[in-house]
């Protein structure tokens, strides 16, 4: 007979499916510009190889079925995402995405599995797997940081999904719940970081939102300007009609230097002011 606990069970793993699908729009752009710009691949890596400890932590201890199903299903998910990314970034992406997948899967995981399964027996073993894995999902939610801290310096939450941040905690919610109940510290503990990070993630998202919207409205109302303008160079050439994409990146090019000149004027007129003493 199926109880609450099952259903619950069933509900958290709906929501982290969910979650390993919430990058898809992400895959998309990339998929679409042929190129991963902005995108880091830390996050996937580091939520691959929790998964595959976690995994390994729930074997060792026994129950819990549904979370190797689902750590299960992500750890596929994520291996194809990772390669997705590999295929598409620009050579030092690609290097340093290597070198990720060779110190925290190879490493990593390879590290805790030799050590735990040949040099530790019995609690004691499931006890040490089950705190590196609390540490290993503690990295998955502190992962994005990165990508907030770009928000707040580019003010542009493009990189960041507003639907993976929301999916992100209530899934934090729902496994600290159930994670509780079945009192596994390394089920609940992390998610109670994840919760806090996945708040400021959509607050982010909010303040910073208006303010994408603007650009592109600024964006789109210079590309209808300059639709039907020909440029003409020095020597008396004339540039072909520009392509919309051409035209933003023009506008935010000159965007940058007249910022630049601004500081630089800025900085210029405050090295020449006059020292003022008094007595």
């Amino acid at each position: 007979m199926v109880g609450i606990s099952d259903i619950f069970l069933s509900i958290c793993m709906a929501v982290s499916f969910i979650v390993f699908l919430a990058p898809l729009p992400t895959f998309y752009n990339i998929y679409k510009k042929k190129s991963t710009e902005g995108y880091q691949s830390i996050p996937y890596v580091v939520a691959l190889c929790s998964a595959m400890i976690l995994i390994y932590y729930v074997l060792l201890k026994g129950h819990m079925v549904g979370v190797i199903i689902i750590n299960a299903i992500g750890v596929f998910i994520e291996t194809i995402y990772i390669v997705f990314y590999i295929f598409y970034a620009p050579k030092k992406a690609k290097v340093q995405t290597i070198k990720l997948l060779l110190l925290f899967v190879v490493v990593g995981y390879g590290g805790v599995f030799l050590v735990a399964q040949f040099l530790l027996k019995g609690a004691i073993r499931t006890q040490i797997v089950g705190w590196i894995s609390t540490a290993f999902s503690v990295c998955t939610f502190v992962a994005p940081l990165g990508i907030m801290r770009k928000v707040i310096k580019t003010k542009n939450v493009e990189y960041m999904p507003f639907l993976l941040s929301f999916f992100l905690t209530l899934s934090a919610v729902l496994w600290f719940i159930y994670g509780f109940t079945m009192k596994d510290y390394v089920i609940y503990g992390p998610n109670i970081l994840g919760f806090t990070l996945g708040v400021v993630q959509m607050v982010l998202y909010v303040v910073y939102k208006n303010k994408k919207e603007s650009n592109v409205t600024k964006e789109q109302k210079l590309s209808e300007v300059l639709q039907n303008h020909v440029i003409i160079l020095e020597d008396g050439k004339e540039l072909t009609q520009l392509t919309q994409e051409q035209i933003i990146d023009i506008w935010k090019l000159g965007t940058l230097i007249y910022s630049e000149k601004l500081n630089a004027s800025a900085a210029e007129v405050d090295n020449n002011r006059p020292n003022i003493q008094t007595n």
